[in-house]
């Protein structure tokens, strides 16, 4: 039987080792829906239940596989529903195919049904490859060039066929003029600085006596060596979002995440310091960075483009976070004076007593503080963790404790609605044999979360763990905007734009043949997680929240605490003194432990 250009697209994925491409029919692509058939179904064919959902999935893939996600689409709306999900891929840096149909090219110009200008669509997202195939020629070339650079530059590329093209025989590239042949493998490589930037970097870690390190996802590759940098220098490490699973929290000196969402220890490390290296991150908060002239800087990021951002570093080492450490670690000086350090574990000490203290503070019914502190000493050491964006982000990154072999991730940069269940499904097809957790309010699992509960339905006897645990945070609020709007402007609830229905996720989930359990009490809490991680499959559980507990930022004073207390209370005067309360034990248990600033006068 003659090989049709789908058959040798689908034979080529697999060739590189691609095992999974999730999609979403469609006309556009029915050359390739039935190259699937003739292929049978390999690579597999994963069907989410909407194309933004494929494209997270393979996002999701990519993230905790390390390897090449892929997605497909049909033209037109199945095409502009990629694009939030690759936006995602870009922003996060991850290495993402899109395969994307397009109508006969007999018919583009002619403002056909689902014609769209896909190189428009598309230039943004994938700017750094997008080729449209008109002829079997371009391919082997096209894809590869589509493989490799996703890989090279960790950011989404995409290629276009239009449906025509699907059907056609396949023939080579021959060894002519304008004939561009290809080849498949791919070495690995590390990008290295020169000796003398490493020698600058070390005489100015070295010089340091307050030594804070902020690691990103760029630094995952070199866990060893972040640990050795930090026991050296006698410093204090800080995680960005994308980095909270680089460095085990059960390290004294591992002060947690930093930013809006981050930790008091987090905080005051970047305060205090006297010099700053940051591996692997482009954290874009410079107010929760030293503040400019105060400490040294050395930064180390395999992207050029992305060197000497956010901060004035006066070391800039453009190389791979391993292979640039392993040459710095040499060059430095064990810091014999460890009272940097003893404050920093001091520091880190007081913040897990105080967040303890506040999971138990009461609230109306359960706080949403104490949901997160009860799972985290549940969780398995090789658990996988997804993470919505919202308010459940705060508790997320301030009561997990990465440790072990866990992994963690969210939507880092894009912050997007609707990533955390379709994340922990393409989490379960890149490690079938764990326990993944996701971790989601009830915007985002209304948004799109419950109709991927059918995807996890569906594919749930292929994993060879089948557990995929789905937690809702159920306030009936998109509360993070809620959140924002009473902190920038002091204003209460705005109802119409802010409340959403209680939906009955567990139900839904008992409707699809899983575990569902309603949690509406705080003492139902604790025994609520050990049953959704002990079931003998896919599990949805609801906690029935309180939307006024506030995500206090990690530089609050009591004045903004006040000011948020008395915004709830403009909304719902009949809470004033529950909202009082809670906010002064908050101040009284998260306040008397940090120095002093100005705004405290």
């Amino acid at each position: 039987m003659t090989m049709k250009v789908a058959d040798y697209i689908l034979a080529r994925l697999s060739e590189w080792g691609v095992e999974h491409v999730f999609g979403y029919p469609g006309d556009g692509i029915n050359g390739l829906l039935a190259a699937w058939g003739r292929a049978e179904n390999e690579p597999r064919f994963i069907q989410a239940r909407h194309e933004e959902m494929a494209a997270f999935q393979a996002v999701g893939y990519a993230k905790f596989s390390g390897r090449l996600g892929v997605c497909a689409a049909t033209s037109g709306p199945g095409a502009i529903h990629l694009l939030n999900g690759l936006y995602d891929a870009k922003m996060d840096h991850v290495p993402v195919v899109a395969l994307v149909g397009q109508t006969h090219r007999s018919a583009m110009g002619g403002s056909y049904q689902q014609e769209v200008d896909l190189h428009s669509l598309f230039k943004d997202v994938a700017s750094d490859f997008l080729e449209t195939v008109t002829v079997p020629e371009q391919l082997p070339n096209v894809l590869d060039r589509a493989i490799r650079t996703a890989y090279a530059r960790r950011a989404p590329t995409a290629v276009i066929i239009p449906a025509d093209v699907q059907d056609l025989d396949y023939s080579a590239p021959t060894h002519e003029f304008k004939m561009v042949p290809s080849s498949l493998d791919r070495s690995g490589w590390s990008a290295v600085p020169s000796n003398s930037a490493v020698e600058r970097a070390a005489e100015v870690l070295n010089a340091g006596e307050r030594v804070a390190i902020l690691v990103g996802q760029g630094a995952a590759g070199a866990r060893k060596e972040v640990q050795r940098t930090a026991e050296t220098l006698g410093a204090g490490v800080a995680k960005a979002l994308l980095g909270l699973d680089v460095l085990s929290d059960e390290l004294p000196y591992v002060t947690g995440s930093t930013g809006l969402l981050g930790t008091r220890p987090s905080y005051e490390l970047m305060r205090d310091c006297d010099t700053l290296l940051t591996i692997g991150s482009s954290f874009p908060y410079s107010q929760f960075l030293p503040e400019f002239g105060k400490a040294r800087g050395v930064q180390i990021d395999l992207d050029p483009h992305m060197i000497g951002m956010r901060y004035p570093y006066e070391v800039n080492l453009v190389g791979d976070a391993r292979e640039t450490l392993l040459r710095l670690l040499p060059l430095l000086q064990r810091k014999e004076a460890r009272d940097w350090q003893e404050e920093i574990v001091a520091g880190v000490r007081r913040w897990r007593e105080v967040m303890g203290s506040r999971a138990e503070v009461s609230a109306d019914p359960i706080n949403p503080e104490y949901v997160a502190h009860c799972l985290d000493p549940l969780l398995p050491s090789d658990a996988i963790i997804t993470c919505d964006s919202g308010s459940v982000a705060n508790w997320y990154a301030r009561h997990l404790r990465m440790r072990g072999e866990m992994r963690g991730s969210l939507s880092g940069t894009l912050a997007t609605m609707g990533c955390g269940v379709p994340y922990a499904i393409g989490a379960k097809f890149a490690r079938p044999d764990r326990l993944a957790v996701a971790l989601v309010g009830d915007g985002a699992m209304q948004m799109n979360g419950l109709a991927e509960l059918i995807t996890v339905a569906k594919y749930r006897r292929l994993w060879e763990d089948p557990q995929l645990v789905v937690a809702i945070w159920n306030n009936q609020d998109l509360n993070q905007v809620t959140w924002e709007m009473r902190a920038m402007g002091g204003a209460p609830q705005f109802p119409p734009s802010q409340a959403i229905p209680d939906v009955s996720y567990a139900r839904f989930a008992e409707s699809l043949g899983m575990t569902g359990i309603r949690v509406e009490k705080p003492e139902q809490v604790e025994r609520a997680w050990r049953e959704a991680l002990s079931a003998d499959g896919p599990a949805v559980v609801e906690f029935l929240t309180d939307p006024d507990v506030p995500p206090i930022p990690p530089h609050a004073t009591r004045e903004q605490m006040a000011a948020t207390a008395e915004s709830i209370i403009k909304g719902d005067p009949d809470r004033a003194g529950m909202v009082r309360q809670g906010l002064k034990a908050k101040a009284r248990e998260f306040l008397p432990h940090r120095k002093k600033t100005p705004d405290d006068a």
